[in-house]
């Protein structure tokens, strides 16, 4: 799963950058908007490649968390872009699905990682 996971996040960066590009020429409110979700979904992608190569355990699990929150947040932003109308629910729902997975996906690294981690702790 971790070898899919950049890849998956990287097509999902796509994905919000196109959405992104379709909302410039909009509002300034959806301007606004899909600057911060370019932001947030872009960082997803990007910390999960620097947590590839992370040089330790407690890095790759900080870039984890980090891909995480960036998740989660571009979660709430695609909500946002869906019930304001700004966006036609119908065009979000496979991105809100995505980003449902990958937060889904995420949490379980972190949550094995953590454990493990715990584990160690107790019996060394």
């Amino acid at each position: 799963m971790r070898q899919d996971l950049p890849k998956r996040s990287f097509d999902f960066a796509k994905r919000i950058v196109t959405l992104c590009k379709h909302l410039e020429g909009s509002s300034s409110i959806s301007r606004a908007l899909a600057n911060q979700l370019f932001r947030s979904g872009t960082s997803i992608g990007a910390n999960i490649e620097e947590g590839q190569a992370s040089q330790s355990e407690a890095d790759f699990l900080s870039k984890y968390s980090i891909a995480c929150k960036e998740a989660r947040e571009t979660h709430y932003w695609l909500r946002l872009l869906s019930e304001t109308d700004l966006v036609s629910s119908d065009r979000l729902t496979d991105l809100i699905q995505e980003a449902d997975e990958l937060i889904a996906i995420l949490t379980s690294i972190i949550r094995k990682i953590r454990a493990k981690r715990e584990r160690a702790k107790t019996n060394g």
